[in-house]
């Protein structure tokens, strides 16, 4: 299989805007059929935590990989260090495309990181559909809900206009199919 030029679709939007789901979809969807791979993060957080398929470091583990050089990318988010590996390089470079769980606050490092390889893909949600589906969580008081969604919309007010966004609040599969129709253009498009 000939593979064109990789590129990086870096999933973002706020806690609660399906990002799990939305993946977890794709994997199960259109994975072994187009030349793109879902990269998990590497956090310091118990794989036992509901949410986020990832790999689990602690974090001796974690700053040794790091001092190592073994992370294309990394951050401190939510009393948990987060980073995506430098395979993650090694797939781009051999053609093929990958789709990672992105953070909103890591947006410059991305772009600094992956260049114009990169392809932003904005989750948005109604603040009420959030709202409820952030109380339905619980994990969180009612007071740091609203500062959640406060959060939410300062951040979506800085997201350029230039980046691909999908609406998903409404039907979960309606959601997904716009996501898996818009990378196989993205990706077909780069061949």
């Amino acid at each position: 299989m000939e593979l064109g030029q990789g590129k990086l679709f870096y999933l973002i939007g706020p806690s609660g805007s399906g990002k799990d789901s939305l993946l977890n979809s794709v994997r199960s969807q259109l994975i072994g059929t187009l030349p793109l791979l879902i990269a998990h993060r590497y956090i310091t957080r118990s794989a036992t935590a509901t949410g986020e398929n990832h790999i689990a470091l602690s974090d001796a583990e974690f700053l040794q990989r790091q001092q190592g050089g073994l992370f294309a990318m990394h951050w401190q988010a939510n009393s948990c260090a987060y980073a995506l590996g430098c395979e993650v390089h090694t797939w781009l470079d051999k053609g093929f495309s990958v789709l990672v769980n992105g953070s909103r606050g890591q947006l410059e490092l991305a772009q600094r990181t992956f260049g114009e390889r990169l392809q932003v893909i904005v989750v948005t949600v109604t603040a009420d559909i959030l709202a409820q589906r952030l109380l339905a969580r619980g994990r969180e008081n009612h007071e740091q809900i609203t500062a959640r969604l406060l959060r939410n919309e300062q951040l979506q007010q800085q997201l350029s206009d230039g980046f691909w966004r999908l609406d998903n609040s409404g039907l979960l599969q309606d959601s997904v199919d716009k996501l898996n129709e818009y990378l196989l253009q993205q990706i077909k498009r780069g061949d």
